[in-house]
């Protein structure tokens, strides 16, 4: 009679239910994990931190529409991950952690690393449980799997005590499940014929776009809807869902969008303090919100009607209803001024964008960035004063092609996330651009990318420090040691390290030739650019978040 280990039934659970990469931290007890993925096949990304693990897993998970899954060990290897559990369910991204504990026979005595590590998960994530025979380990790992991408995605933890792990039985004493055909939740008929009634007849419509609606695959419909001329504004990581290029696009004017409009249907979405915590809106606007979960009607804004249905199904329905119907506020001066809005704060910037002069300017970098970047690219960006600028001036046209700190604001996930939706989508463009600050947070991961065979692209935009100068020199008192500001050390040579492909930039004209290069190489590449220590967003130049 063949016999099994725990660890192998947990592998192939994993793989019955289409997951082919994992990622994790060597440690016991769950080394039979990582063995058991290797003997099914199933791609193993050995992490050099559990943080970095988890948000890999997240940005894959993301980018493939499958829970991204973190192997971890016990004590201090679990406690690490509580910070990747805590983003991806704030920012809604699929991600199971898989957590060896203590052995059951020495708890409670002292046991190595014992941390009761299902509560210390329990407020990061939206469910927990815990192995209770090693029988049942793939019907446990089936449920996990499940949480994470049900409704809203969102982290998940799933606790395995030492001894089962290990643990040996009979083949057919350990089941595995095959997950079930879930149908996306339709919307309600009637409520949205009246939503297309309202937008049809409002003077100043407004859509919103989170980042449900990306994960949704809503590209199309929303689309339309935006082909009717109804101006759009999407959240950060929402950016591309409906294409930045489209000429419905708001985001550049989207502080006049959200106070002026007088009808507004969020898809996917939450009026957290993305959106002005739903207090910015015209008190006599009317809201519509679109999600799989109707709590959301309750939050800071005035919600009229919760559609509780799939963002994707929503808007198709929308859009059926709204064909043939005279859309009032389409040629109006409400888009038109949305546009001259637009306008001028780009010519707000354009100086910054064409500045020649050393030190760079970060506004010129952006734009050197933006004009290398193929349309397709997935972009992460983070930085107290880079990702701002990122916002105003760097587009995405796909969908799910950008992450950067979202909903919980977190420093070092853009790095990352970059590798995760590199070993994702390996024929696109990968690129992160981020701060020294940022990228110091996270940045041995460009060995993990080297050794794995990954090849994104890391644009390091150093002002020495976390807000350039401003924070050491206006914020800390006067001759303080350096707390907020950083040695000018040179990031390029952490590719040289792995043999990777390294740039150092310090002239505007030469930011464009590396960046081509590091494009070209399919080498993981670090174009390390100093950029103006001094230099601070330009007024406004936020608008596009």
């Amino acid at each position: 009679m063949a016999e099994i280990d725990g660890g192998r039934i947990a592998a192939r659970q994993l793989a019955r239910a289409g997951i082919d990469t994992v990622f994790g931290v060597v440690a016991g007890p769950m080394i039979e994990v990582l063995a058991g993925a290797q003997r099914e096949s199933l791609r193993v990304i050995g992490c050099r931190h559990e943080m970095n693990g988890g948000f890999m897993a997240s940005a894959w998970g993301y980018q493939k529409k499958l829970p991204g899954v973190l192997i971890v060990g016990s004590g201090p290897g679990m406690t690490n991950a509580i910070t990747p559990l805590y983003v991806a369910t704030e920012s809604a991204m699929p991600l199971v952690v898989l957590g060896g504990s203590a052995f059951a026979g020495t708890r409670g005595i002292g046991a190595f690393q014992e941390a009761d590590q299902v509560s210390l998960a329990k407020a990061a994530c939206k469910w927990t449980g815990q192995v209770d025979s090693t029988e049942r380990i793939g019907e446990w790992v089936h449920l996990a799997l499940g949480k994470a991408v049900s409704g809203r995605p969102g982290g998940v933890y799933l606790d395995f005590p030492g001894e089962l792990v290990a643990r040996r039985v009979p083949e057919e004493s350990a089941p595995l499940r095959t997950a079930p055909v879930i149908t996306p939740p339709a919307p309600d008929a009637q409520a949205i014929e009246q939503t297309a009634e309202l937008l049809a007849t409002a003077r100043r419509p407004l859509l919103l776009i989170g980042k449900g609606a990306a994960w949704a695959d809503a590209r199309e419909s929303l689309t339309r809807l935006a082909d009717l001329g109804i101006p759009y504004v999407c959240s950060p990581m929402a950016r591309g869902t409906v294409a930045d290029d489209h000429p419905s696009f708001a985001n550049a004017a989207r502080s006049q969008a959200l106070g002026q409009a007088d009808v507004i249907v969020m898809f996917g979405g939450r009026f957290n303090w993305i959106f002005g915590l739903g207090r910015r809106l015209d008190p006599s606007c009317r809201v519509i919100q679109v999600d799989v979960e109707p709590e959301e009607a309750f939050s800071g804004a005035p919600i009229e009607t919760m559609i509780t249905a799939d963002a994707r199904l929503a808007a198709a329905a929308l859009m059926q209803a709204l064909e043939g119907r005279r859309i009032a506020s389409r040629g109006s001066e409400w888009m038109s001024s949305l546009v001259a809005k637009r306008e001028a704060n780009e010519a707000g910037m354009r100086e910054a964008l064409e500045d020649d002069r050393a030190p760079i300017n970060p506004y010129r970098l952006v734009k050197e960035v933006r004009d290398a970047l193929p349309r397709d690219s997935i972009v992460s960006a983070e930085g107290e004063t880079i990702m701002g600028i990122c916002r105003a001036i760097l587009p995405s046209y796909e969908n799910r092609a950008r992450m950067n700190a979202g909903t919980t604001g977190c420093m070092g996930v853009s790095a990352p996330y970059a590798v995760g939706a590199k070993l994702a989508c390996p024929d696109r463009p990968s690129v992160a651009v981020l701060g020294d600050y940022a990228f110091g947070a996270a940045a041995m991961v460009v060995e993990t990318a080297a050794r794995v065979g990954a090849a994104p692209v890391f644009v390091v935009a150093n002002n020495e420090g976390i807000a350039g100068h401003m924070i050491q020199d206006f914020m800390l008192p006067k001759g303080s040691p350096p707390i907020a500001s950083l040695l000018p050390a040179r990031y390029e040579k952490m590719a040289e390290m792995v043999d990777g492909h390294a740039e150092y930039v310090v002239q505007p004209g030469d930011i464009r030739p590396a960046l081509d290069r590091a494009l070209a190489s399919g080498k993981v590449a670090v174009v390390h650019v100093r950029i103006d220590p001094k230099a601070r967003r330009l007024s406004g130049s936020n608008y596009l978040q």
